[in-house]
Parts: structure tokens; C-alpha cells; sequence
């Protein structure tokens, strides 16, 4: 995890790698909690044995289970030390190249593409690459912005 005293250190990071999330494992019990709650109890994600018949040969994590997950990601990815709020703003643009097989483990990496202060602190653009272990494709590529405030 990556530490930064100020808030207005960020500003000299664009276009730079800021932070490295611990992984997570993903388990069908959080893929059904997830189905549960979002009520998309579509079978690749919660059957296994249909699942383990379909075109993945298992279940399957929800994209939007693994865009849920950028927040968790954020919190072990890198942290600013005078910054006492971060709200999430929104998205840019989000894809899901590769799937997530249950029992994957989980990180992201995160890039900072733009600094630009506001009232009270900054917004920040940065893209979230979800990686699956033992994989070379990111299984999520987003760009996240928040506004965190000192």
C-alpha cells in the first residue's frame, strides 16, 4: 500500500501507478450474497453444477459484483493521509474483458489520470485495473472518479 501525506501530493502522481491493492478471494458465497441482493440470480453465476456445464466450465463472479469491489480495492490500494472524505462521483467508462471463475483472487492496480483541485480538496480520475491471478488479462478496467476533500 502506497501512502501519501497530502492530498496536493497526488497532483505531481498523473499518469502515474499510485497504488497496489491486497488481493481478495472470491467465493460463490459472495457471488450468491451479491445475486441475492442485486436479485440477478442468472444460473451461470449461482448454479454450479448447470455452471459447470456452460461455457466457463463454473460460475462466474457478476461484472458488476467485481465493479462493487473498486471501493474494498481503493481502501488497501493507497491511502492520503490529510484527506478525511472521499466520495464516489462516478465512472467514465467501464469494461469487463475477462471473466472471474469462482475462486479467483482478486487485485487492482491504480493509475491516477488527472488531478484537478476543487472547493475543499481535489477530484481524481483514476483507472482501476482489476487482475486475476495467474491470468494476463484484467478481468475489469475502469476509470473511477471521486472527489476526496482535506
Amino acid at each position: 500500500m502506497r501512502h501519501y501525506e497530502k492530498l496536493a501530493d497526488l497532483a505531481a502522481e498523473v499518469g502515474q501507478e499510485v497504488g497496489l491493492s491486497d488481493w481478495l478471494s472470491i467465493d460463490q458465497e459472495r457471488i450468491q450474497r451479491f445475486a441475492d441482493a442485486t436479485e440477478d440470480q442468472q444460473w451461470i453465476h449461482t448454479d454450479p453444477v448447470r455452471a459447470a456445464a456452460g461455457p466457463f466450465g463454473c460460475t462466474i463472479a457478476h461484472g458488476f459484483l467485481t465493479l462493487s469491489l473498486v471501493s474494498h480495492f481503493f481502501d488497501s490500494g493507497f491511502t492520503i493521509g490529510d484527506s478525511r472524505m472521499g466520495l464516489n462521483y462516478g465512472l467514465n467508462k467501464v469494461r469487463f474483458p475477462a471473466p472471474v471463475p469462482v475462486g479467483s483472487r482478486l487485485r487492482a492496480r491504480f493509475k491516477l489520470l488527472d488531478f484537478q483541485p476543487i472547493e475543499g480538496g481535489a477530484q481524481l480520475v483514476v483507472e482501476c485495473t482489476i487482475e486475476r491471478e495467474g491470468s494476463s488479462k484484467p478481468v475489469m478496467v475502469a476509470e473511477s472518479v471521486s472527489r476526496r476533500f482535506i
